[in-house]
């Protein structure tokens, strides 16, 4: 499982939440590097912040999903744009998911175990 978002304590938020269910989370504070961290980790979810520099998520998730070698591998958007526009936008974009910062532990896992 890949967590991709800039701020270092959101990564380490999930991690916390997910590693006494099981799950193996590795963080990622860079977005220009899923790609590489995918080739490398071959994560069998993505957990994917919106807000982030230099390349958002919802770039991010078009990029892989418009990638044979990706496209299969489910996006959760992992967000505090919280809207029906950015729900929709990200749909757009491909995510499979989408959760709502701040969120709770059951909506993170429950979101977590529709793919993993």
């Amino acid at each position: 499982m890949l967590i991709v978002d800039d701020s270092p304590s959101q990564v380490r938020l999930i991690q916390g939440l997910l590693e006494p269910e099981g799950y193996w989370p590795v963080g990622l504070s860079d977005p220009k590097r899923v790609e590489e961290a995918i080739v490398v980790e071959r994560p069998s979810v993505i957990l994917l912040d919106v807000v982030m520099p230099e390349r958002n998520g919802f770039q991010v998730c078009r990029e892989l999903k418009s990638n044979a070698e990706f496209n299969s591998i489910p996006v959760i958007l992992v967000t505090s744009k919280d809207t029906a526009s950015d729900r929709y936008w990200g749909e757009q974009q491909g995510a499979d998911g989408y959760v709502t910062k701040p969120f709770t532990r059951e909506e993170l896992l429950r979101a977590v175990r529709r793919f993993a």
